[in-house]
């Protein structure tokens, strides 16, 4: 098994915008102390990576979708508690609409107009 085989991507759904997640990061991830700190290395649109203590990398990026919201995703290698924290203080969206689950006759009945 390679070292890289642990690596987590974690997500949210949030009311802020992309440029006010990445915004918020880079302020967060600067903000923490000592060897817990990151800055931006690199950003682009909907996305930023930040380069911590000993090269630490933490990759996020941030889309809006369908629905409004906007979905935050972010990974790191060694610092993953530390992007748990940043996307736990994120305004959380609202959750999504279920769709109602249909029995398999139901199913049938909506795509064809016709019951078995």
């Amino acid at each position: 098994m390679h070292q890289q085989s642990t690596r987590t991507l974690q997500d949210v759904r949030t009311t802020l915008t992309p440029d006010e997640v990445i915004a918020a990061a880079t302020t967060f991830f600067a903000r923490r102390s000592g060897i817990y700190s990151a800055f931006l290395e690199k950003q682009g649109p909907g996305w930023a990576s930040y380069r911590g203590q000993g090269g630490e990398e933490i990759a996020l990026g941030a889309q809006r979708a369908v629905d409004g919201a906007t979905r935050v995703t972010g990974s790191s290698y060694m610092f993953d508690q530390q992007v748990a924290r940043f996307l736990s203080t994120l305004p959380p969206a609202p959750p999504l609409a279920q769709q109602p689950v249909l029995a398999a006759g139901d199913a049938a009945r909506e795509v064809t107009g016709v019951t078995p």
